[in-house]
């Protein structure tokens, strides 16, 4: 016992301050494609929107439209069009509404970012939220980014969020993976079990759009589909840093000044 205690003065305190303080590099997670803070130029964007899996890039002849809810940050874009995009956001790209996950930018002008609005804290959140989890159809990457949570790293449980079995102790219902068929009407159920207010949230790309899965046979989109979601977590598969933002979000006590998205180095 005394060795233990010894180890634990000598190697001090491991878990994260965020949101407390800026997260460490090493857990940043993998980044979602940025718009170049150059601005982007119509013949180096083209190939990009042409190389996008899940069509995240729309070019027009006003100028390029980023959608972080189909970013599944493959890194393709910046790969083959290194002057109009980069490496960007990896946590703080959370919003409470879909418009807020998208970019807009026009030829050679600056990227505005989205606005990241802070919901108002309200009575029933404020001190605790409690969390259903259901997987919709994941393949299974964000469900390993979400055990992490619980893991003394990230202590979820010192920010009083914390994942329950029932959805009738859950305040907020939080869907993983693409909606497919099969899941609807669990989906669902397990909504109309929980008490009200309750809230919705969908973490990572694939419920908020299909991510790779929309069109497919078995699918059927994103989780707004098939109910109301108050907060989108986007990723591929978002980080823990990224689900805690969401979750605070979501909970009405993110920290404006660490909700700014953080933008790893231009190197082109």
């Amino acid at each position: 016992m005394f060795r233990w205690i010894a180890r634990g003065l000598r190697v001090g305190r491991l878990t994260t301050r965020y949101p407390w303080a800026a997260a460490e590099a090493d857990a940043l997670g993998s980044p979602l494609a940025a718009i170049h803070p150059q601005g982007p130029t119509r013949p180096d964007a083209e190939p990009a929107e042409a190389a996008c899996p899940t069509g995240a890039i729309a070019i027009d002849d006003g100028g390029v439209t980023l959608d972080l809810g189909r970013c599944v940050a493959c890194g393709l874009c910046w790969a083959v069009s290194p002057k109009s995009f980069v490496a960007g956001p990896a946590y703080g790209a959370a919003a409470d509404r879909r418009e807020g996950l998208l970019v807009r930018c026009a030829w050679q002008a600056r990227p505005e970012t989205p606005a990241r609005r802070v919901r108002k804290p309200s009575g029933f959140w404020r001190r605790s939220l409690h969390v259903r989890h259901v997987d919709a159809g994941s393949d299974g990457a964000i469900e390993l980014e979400l055990a992490q949570l619980t893991a003394p790293h990230y202590d979820l449980h010192r920010l009083g969020v914390f994942f329950t079995a029932s959805p009738r102790h859950a305040d907020a219902l939080l869907v993983t993976g693409p909606m497919t068929h099969g899941m609807i009407a669990a989906l669902r159920t397990t909504f109309e079990a929980m008490p009200s207010p309750k809230l919705v949230i969908a973490a990572g790309s694939d419920a908020i759009s299909g991510g790779l899965w929309v069109g497919g046979e078995h699918t059927v989109g994103g989780v707004d589909d098939v109910l109301p979601v108050d907060v989108y977590i986007p990723g591929s598969p978002p980080s823990p840093l990224a689900l805690i933002d969401g979750l605070l979000l979501a909970s009405g006590r993110r920290f404006p000044l660490l909700a700014a998205a953080t933008t790893m180095e231009v190197t082109s």
